[in-house]
């Protein structure tokens, strides 16, 4: 079995690498292939039986005044890693995002839940959905995620633990709820739904339970053996982006018992494993 990583020098691409230690891997970060040439993707597809797509253009506020430029990489890139994929007779994992939703539930939003989104980024992330399963059917995997943080990029629970070591005291929002997801979790988790030759479809790769952002530093404070109540809370209307955000982005996880597999742990349990494992450490 070989297996090829698109953005693999991301924070989620490099513990994906990680997660497939031992394995035939590829690993091509953005230097190495421009997911938007069809020609090249051809070419880097050949030969490989898996294909995980975690090449994305993530700046959700730039994708405001710069769509077309997001919707090249996070629609035209996945459907052109689908049609290469489909025409290798290989399997697609396409990473996919909360913000398809419009953040307006009350409850976790299940696996088929219509798209809905409020941003630029979200409908280009929603198109990439769409697109891929339209060229790769029986062989594209959704997989949805949320609240990224781990050991290879700039995350949420980086800055936290940054400002920390500046300031005294800060307020973050306590007005946006969703599910803060270890990418060391979430590669694992990927790999296990390869492993497990489930079949193709949406799945929602968040751990579980839910917090609010407010909720979350404080944890990253508190696990980390520093006082979180040097943390207020506050209201979104402080922090006034360009792009919207969903109010709430809990995803439900039924489809993982669907198919005989258990869902990601409690998303505290994640960062107290994350913390552990030195993932947020500065060094």
């Amino acid at each position: 079995m070989r297996y090829l990583i698109t953005g693999a020098a991301g924070m989620l691409g490099l513990d994906l690498q990680d997660a497939l230690a031992g394995r035939d891997v590829t690993a091509l970060g953005r230097a190495d292939l421009d997911v938007t040439d069809l020609d090249a993707v051809r070419s880097a597809v050949t030969g490989h039986d898996v294909v995980i797509n975690a090449a994305a253009y993530t700046k959700v506020d730039d994708a405001e005044s710069d769509e077309e430029a997001a919707y090249a990489v996070n629609a035209t890139g996945a459907a052109n890693l689908a049609m290469a994929a489909a025409e290798q007779g290989a399997r697609l994992v396409q990473v996919s995002t909360d913000y398809v939703f419009d953040g307006s539930a009350a409850s976790p939003y299940a696996e088929g839940e219509p798209h809905d989104p409020i941003s630029a980024y979200g409908r280009t992330k929603a198109a990439g959905e769409r697109l891929a399963l339209e060229a790769n059917p029986d062989g594209t995997y959704i997989v949805r995620t949320a609240w990224l943080y781990g050991a290879g990029g700039p995350n949420f629970a980086k800055t936290m633990l940054a400002i920390a070591a500046g300031r005294d005291t800060w307020s973050v929002v306590d007005d946006q709820v969703g599910q803060p997801t270890w990418t060391g979790d979430l590669a694992r988790q990927i790999v296990l739904l390869l492993d497990s030759d489930a079949p193709a479809g949406i799945y929602h790769g968040t751990n579980s339970g839910s917090a609010s952002w407010f909720d979350f530093a404080q944890a990253v404070l508190e696990e980390s053996g520093l006082d979180p109540q040097r943390i207020t809370p506050t209201d979104s209307s402080q922090f006034v982006r360009p792009a919207p955000r969903p109010g709430y982005s809990v995803l439900g996880h039924d489809g993982w018992a669907r198919v005989g597999i258990s869902p990601m742990r409690d998303w505290r349990e994640a960062l107290h494993g994350a913390v552990e494992s030195g993932a947020l450490s500065s060094s």
